[in-house]
């Protein structure tokens, strides 16, 4: 099996590679094919290995693959976790990453339009496109398939630069650097609470082993670590690798940079926020929720932060007017769904609405970038319309979307969401009365941004200018066959796999469990108590409050875009003039960019400009290089009076000399 898992890894690197370096050799086409291979084949044989888990077939892998070194008894290495967690993720990631490299054949067909004509950076441009995405799918695979935190830090920081470099991969665009490098910092921010985090592990636990940590942290559950008093090291632990959670998973208030990414291409921004980057933090609590569960400090923070970022990110996208942002402002609610479930314990529901939540939201970024191709690459909602008529396909499949999306009984997202609130209700960790109830009223927003969305581009009259409308026409079939083919789990994947996940204990079976549930924090247990069966639980969930505000939402929708938008146009420009103050603060996203850019971006450049006026130019240059020239100067100024060319002078001034030799040496 190390093999077939080496094969996983490796596929998507070797296709990277050839695309990366051979590109302008091979050219577009083989580029594309190389590269859609190597995905193709970590897909299906990822697919392969999570039927032997659904059988029973598979056993638990869990070895090295190579030591890099051993140090002071610790080994450094690479190795391979496989359970069905892994499999999951395997499986999940590879998929909508085939889905994206086909796409893109399609949206990146006319990138040399996006270059200036005399942009050396566009050449060769496609085929380093794909070898971007490729990579990005190696460092993923890499990063979900690890077994120790070496291992799982490789991947983490390699997916952080993969996605710098698609982020800015237009890269004469000012606003594509500036969004790349503000994803950069502000995930090194979260990145340097993670590497503490690790270092703690090494240094109490002795090991990077997964199994072996795991196994160790009962036996210091009780230990102090001598800050601020004294403070529990595992909660420690948690709360630092959580902390680098936040910024992979742009959790507030590291949540920044996320929007600002929809610089990147559309592909991107569905590689990026539906099963992989994003989700990596969701993913990573969950492997250690053995640490997790031996803290509830560290699990009612992450509830805490989970529920706020799910609400207040909401509201920010009912204001966005980009149709990328929308979508962008839904990937940062919706993570805060999947990291409340963490913070509950409800383990399974999160990583069961990760798994949802990839499906219909790359389905929905792929959808909006097959409207942007038809809308000659507008973004802005305000400008379409209509386009229903004109894009049959695209407008089902985005409508698919947005189903799942609010949790429309029946729906992948109404599964795996109604499990969230639902387990974050029966929770007893303190903050779970508030996730709740913002988990709650956040399905009401929910609807209420996405039906904006959706009336907005697909019904109503056409906004946009005649040319761009009589050109309208649905997409290639490169572009609409991965919309169809996301689109179809979007709708199933739910009746497929809640009883196993969530119910049966699929995760709990086999040698070894990344799940250690202690029953007191067990938040799935009534829904385990009460389940009658999965069309039981769908008339449950319309009997239920959740399912009342999502309909509220999608009727309020309805009736502003859709019904009073055809009397009148600029209903949705009344709308928030109507909402005056609340408006305005939601359009400034709660001043979060403001003050990042006036107290932290400001204040460095502020510093800087201090160490160099007064350290660089002052100091060092001032008084230390120039500042000790200028000494040298003045004191030669005054010594060259000495030289006045008499020989009775030098005579006059060696007996001098000789004098004070002589009395130097007698008094010694």
């Amino acid at each position: 099996m190390k093999t077939i898992y080496l094969a996983i890894v490796l596929a998507p690197l070797v296709g990277s590679i050839v695309s990366g370096l051979f590109g302008w050799r091979i050219g577009c086409c083989w580029a594309h094919r190389v590269t859609i291979a190597g995905v193709a084949i970590s897909t299906l044989l990822s697919f392969w290995v999570l039927a032997r888990f659904i059988s029973g077939g598979a056993e638990v892998f869990d070895g090295p693959v190579y030591t890099w070194l051993v140090s002071s008894g610790m080994r450094f290495e690479v190795g391979f976790l496989v359970d069905k967690l892994t499999a999951v993720m395997m499986a999940t990631v590879s998929f909508v990453s085939l889905m994206v490299h086909i796409y893109t054949i399609g949206y990146m067909a006319d990138d040399e339009h996006n270059w200036p004509e005399d942009s050396r950076a566009g050449t060769n441009s496609y085929q380093r496109f794909f070898s971007y995405i490729s990579l990005f799918t190696f460092s993923m695979l890499m990063l979900v398939m690890a077994n120790n935190f070496l291992q799982l830090f490789f991947g983490w920081e390699a997916v952080g630069l993969v996605s710098y470099l698609l982020i800015g991969f237009w890269s004469t665009r000012e606003s594509a650097i500036f969004a790349n490098l503000k994803a950069f910092i502000v995930n090194r921010v979260g990145d340097f609470g993670f590497i503490l985090g690790i270092a703690a592990v090494a240094m109490y636990f002795g090991t990077l082993d997964y199994t072996e940590a795991f196994a160790r942290a009962p036996q210091l559950a009780d230990a102090q670590v001598p800050i601020l008093g004294g403070v529990s090291l595992i909660t420690l632990i948690c709360v630092l690798l959580f902390i680098g959670a936040m910024g992979k998973s742009a959790q507030m208030p590291l949540h920044v940079w996320l929007p600002d990414s929809m610089e990147g291409p559309t592909p991107i921004s569905a590689l990026i926020h539906a099963a992989t980057m994003v989700t990596a933090g969701v993913f990573m609590v969950a492997r250690m929720s053995p640490l997790y569960e031996l803290s509830e400090t560290a699990l009612s923070f992450i509830l805490i932060i989970g529920a706020t970022t799910a609400f207040m990110m909401g509201l920010v996208g009912l204001v966005q007017n980009d149709i990328k942002r929308v979508i962008a402002y839904s990937t940062l609610s919706q993570l805060g769904y999947m990291v409340a479930a963490l913070g509950a314990s409800a383990y399974a529901a999160g990583i069961f609405h990760l798994m949802t939540h990839a499906f219909f939201k790359a389905l929905l970024f792929l959808a909006a970038g097959s409207v942007i191709i038809a809308l000659h690459h507008n973004q802005d909602i305000r400008g379409m319309g209509g386009i229903r008529r004109y894009m049959p396909i695209t407008w089902l499949t985005a409508l698919i979307g947005s189903l799942a999306l609010i949790g429309f009984p029946g729906f992948s997202g109404f599964f795996s969401k109604d499990a969230i609130i639902e387990a974050v209700g029966h929770s007893e960790l303190f903050g779970a009365g508030y996730a709740w109830v913002l988990l709650t009223v956040g399905v009401f927003v929910t609807a209420l941004y996405s039906f904006r969305m959706y009336f907005l581009v697909f019904h109503g009259q056409p906004r946009m200018d005649e040319h761009t409308r009589h050109h309208l026409h649905e997409s290639p079939a490169v572009v609409t066959v991965p919309l169809i083919l996301l689109a179809l789990p979007s709708i199933a994947i739910g009746w497929l796999t809640v009883e196993p996940l969530l119910i049966h204990d699929w995760w709990m079976t086999g040698t070894w469990s990344p799940f250690v549930v202690v029953q007191a924090h067990d938040s799935l247990h009534e829904l385990r108590a009460h389940w009658h069966g999965v069309q039981a639980f769908v008339e449950h969930g319309i009997h239920g409050l959740p399912f009342y505000l999502a309909m509220g939402g999608l009727a309020l929708a309805a009736l502003i875009w859709w019904v009073l938008q055809a009397w009148n146009p600029r209903i949705d420009e009344l709308v928030q003039a109507l909402t005056g103050p609340v408006a305005r603060v939601l359009q400034n996203k709660y001043g979060f960019d403001d003050f990042n850019q006036r107290v932290f971006a400001g204040g460095g450049v502020g510093v800087g400009r201090a160490l160099w006026i007064q350290g660089d130019l002052t100091l060092i240059d001032g008084a230390l290089v120039n500042g000790s020239a200028q000494t040298v100067g003045r004191l030669a100024l005054r010594f060259r009076h000495l030289q006045t060319g008499y020989l009775y002078h030098y005579a006059l001034a060696m007996i001098a000399g000789l004098v004070g030799l002589l009395l130097f040496v007698g008094q010694g």
